[in-house]
């Protein structure tokens, strides 16, 4: 199957390589010449500019959209819409909120153009591994682009789960899952580390992924990243957040969904890139207030 590629980024590139190691024609696009080239060096035919990439494709023509959500999915789509034509699909690979996808397919759908969200987990590793693919849209025009998920994705890991949207509110609820996971991970293994006995870290994640009920990738990878810095020295206490955690916090308030685990796994997150903060100062000064507590004074 012949498609259009935007962005060639660690997981686009990736994405490109696995496509054309099944077969697909990939027309490629990426502002940076340097993993455009990449691309060419990989097989796929390599353009400058979206026109381009466009002028490249046969219609009915799909374009798979591979780029940091929010403006730069908004922008790039925007651009495609106004120079794509009747029949033709974007498919968003992205971490798009799913309320955008809803009103993307509804303005697409005014000029013709078909949209659809494909949620999109493997990172780094999906080249090898393959990516799950949890995709929204119409059911024929899904099916129309199943070429391309069925060798994007390993055996069983592509689903279409809905209408517009639905895959990235899959994918929105994996992620804040994702953050759970990781964070019991994490004070699990912290607490050994503190723990009464010398514990080897890495052995015992090497040990749990045989046999053990919390045997997870998420696990090997923990086992991965304590083999190669045992202590994490040289890592920062600092966790960022892509969005996905936030938007299923608001969806579970909005449901009224008890979600303790994934909003607390959230706030940890908040509270890793705050250094000596305000509410803790505070903390500290109402014991004092209170009993009489001894205050530690922060010196610059």
């Amino acid at each position: 199957m012949q498609i259009g590629f935007v962005g060639l980024g660690k997981m686009g590139l990736n994405m490109v390589k696995r496509l054309l190691g099944g077969g697909h024609q990939v027309v490629a696009f990426d502002r940076a010449p340097d993993a455009v080239r990449q691309a060419e060096s990989a097989g796929a035919r390599g353009v400058s500019s979206l026109e381009s990439l466009v002028e490249g494709l046969t219609p009915p023509r799909a374009v798979w959209a591979m780029v940091p959500a929010g403006a730069p999915t908004e922008s790039t789509i925007a651009a495609l819409s106004s120079i794509l034509s009747s029949g033709d699909t974007i498919i968003d690979g992205g971490n798009s909120n799913f309320h955008d996808d809803v009103r993307r397919a509804g303005e697409l759908n005014a000029k013709g153009v078909h949209y659809v969200d494909a949620g999109t987990s493997g990172g780094i590793w999906g080249l090898t591994e393959g990516y799950c693919l949890m995709v929204g849209g119409e059911e024929g025009v899904c099916r129309a682009l199943e070429p391309v998920f069925l060798t994007l994705a390993p055996e069983h890991g592509y689903l279409r789960v809905g209408d517009h949207g639905a895959g990235h509110y899959v994918k929105m609820v994996h992620n804040a899952i994702e953050y759970g996971l990781m964070q019991s991970y994490a004070e699990g293994f912290h607490l050994m580390q503190a723990g009464a006995y010398p514990v080897d870290l890495a052995a015992v994640a090497d040990l749990w992924m045989h046999g053990s009920v919390v045997r997870s990738w998420l696990l090997e990878l923990t086992a991965r990243a304590l083999h190669e810095q045992p202590t994490l020295d040289n890592v920062k206490a600092y966790v960022d957040d892509s969005g996905e955690g936030r938007w299923t916090a608001h969806e579970a308030i909005d449901r009224a969904v008890p979600a303790p685990v994934l909003t607390a796994a959230l706030f940890t997150r908040f509270r890793s890139r705050d250094d000596n903060p305000f509410g803790e100062r505070l903390l500290a000064a109402l014991r004092h207030q209170f009993g009489g507590h001894a205050v530690q004074t922060h010196h610059e």
